[in-house]
């Protein structure tokens, strides 16, 4: 049975969660494999909206095992307030695996983002100061703590002790801030523990004996394919593997196991925080696409950025992912518009750019070439098949369907789960391969 990966194809907030609610009877496993509480999902059902930030989508389906794998950073406290807030609306949060090698974010990884970024002032990443950042930066410099060091008290006093050395002058001498005791975050973490026990498992062994078993195992990506640390718009990115191949460093799959990746992409362009962003819009469309499409942070109410679809980003998120299946959300909000223009390339100093450019700088300073295809005035939130679409959304999707290289399998035409148009099985049972 297929492993498949879900993963965002531009700068985040393309809808994941409903693909993956999609998909929801179809899975067994659904594992968050990078990032940590500094994304959100937004799922509705039966019109209830449910937004997710450190848990994976299948949490809301019944017959799902969540997981929480090695490459995600785990806010403890937050991960709690999550499920307490599921748990009290009558949603069942037991089945939840956390992976013992996952790493933890603490009191002074929240800490140092903030007081870092406001160091860096007109400088600043923009991050959601949530700690992400500089508990992957202890990862790789090998003083992070991990879920299972709670269990050794011992071990735990050690690493955070190792941890605070290099913070605690950098608080106190740089940024006038009082040290932090190692005391307290070693208190604070092992009032965890015993909470988070049933959950903790060896959820790469698991995964493993299930994809021998033929359950069917979806990866869900947080953020997205423009905010790879690696293969993203650097230094504006997240702080882990975003992409399809983070989904087996941040599981413990191999990629041998991998069958489908499936890109999502909203029909026009969002971001949230600093950095490029070619076909952004300054203007009363711009305000009208954040408007209609409610384009507001699920984890931190921050108004997103707007623009309209770039399809070179597109091409890039099917090659650095390897995309077998494109879903296109929230169709319905380009209703009503007499043009829609679609960026098809890149103006830099005079010379055209049909794929991403290689020099960051580059990439900065492009400029979006358009091509305009006539709009559609029809609600589209009601249809159900391809057929219903007015002729004009569909020629929409089949123009970005040419240009980004891969099928759009699923259309989104509102924020429900049923809201959708299904034009191949995201499984694959009706690949023509």
């Amino acid at each position: 049975m297929p492993a498949i990966v879900l993963v965002g194809a531009q700068w985040g907030d393309e809808g994941k969660g409903k693909a993956t609610d999609l998909l929801g009877d179809r899975v067994d496993y659904v594992v968050k494999f990078n990032g940590g509480n500094n994304a959100g999902h937004t799922v509705v059902v039966d019109g209830e909206k449910y937004a997710l930030h450190l848990l994976p989508s299948g949490i809301l389906s019944p017959d799902v095992v969540p997981v929480i794998g090695n490459g995600v950073v785990v806010d403890i406290g937050v991960l709690f307030e999550e499920l307490d807030g599921l748990e009290a609306r009558g949603v069942d949060t037991s089945r939840l695996r956390v992976s013992a090698s996952a790493h933890v974010i603490t009191s002074y990884h929240t800490t140092m983002d903030k007081v870092t970024e406001r160091f860096l002032g007109k400088r600043k990443i923009g991050t959601t100061g949530r700690g992400i950042g500089p508990a992957y930066a202890d990862k790789m410099n090998r003083v992070g703590i991990r879920v299972q060091d709670l269990y050794d008290e011992s071990i735990l006093r050690q690493k955070v002790e190792a941890a605070l050395d290099v913070k605690n002058q950098m608080l106190v001498k740089m940024y006038n801030r009082r040290a932090i005791a190692a005391d307290e975050i070693v208190a604070e973490l092992r009032g965890y523990a015993e909470r988070l026990r049933p959950m903790v498992a060896d959820t790469s062994l698991e995964l493993g004996e299930a994809l021998d078993a033929d359950k069917v195992v979806l990866f869900e990506a947080g953020q997205a394919t423009l905010l790879d640390v690696d293969h993203g718009t650097y230094p504006y990115v997240t702080s882990s593997s975003a992409t399809s191949g983070g989904a087996c460093t941040g599981s413990g799959v191999p990629p041998t196991r991998i069958d489908r990746v499936i890109a999502i992409l909203k029909a026009y362009s969002t971001r949230v925080g600093e950095g490029p962003f070619p076909t952004e819009l300054h203007d009363d469309l711009g305000e009208f696409l954040r408007k209609t499409g409610g384009e507001y942070g699920v984890t931190t109410g921050r108004p997103r950025r707007t623009g309209w679809l770039d399809t070179v980003v597109g091409r890039y998120a099917t090659r650095i992912n390897g995309t077998t299946d494109f879903v296109l959300t929230k169709l319905d909000i380009l209703g009503g518009l007499e043009k829609v223009p679609v960026c098809v390339a890149y103006d830099v100093d005079g010379v055209r750019h049909d794929e991403m450019p290689v020099n960051q700088s580059d990439f900065h300073h492009a400029q979006p070439i358009y091509e305009e295809l006539d709009g559609w005035w029809e609600d589209i939130s009601e249809c159900r098949s391809y057929d219903e679409l007015p002729e004009n959304a569909r020629r929409y999707v089949e123009f970005v369907e040419e240009q980004i290289g891969a099928r759009v399998s699923v259309i989104g035409v509102g924020p429900g789960r049923d809201e959708v148009i299904v034009r191949h099985d995201l499984l694959g049972s009706d690949d023509p391969r």
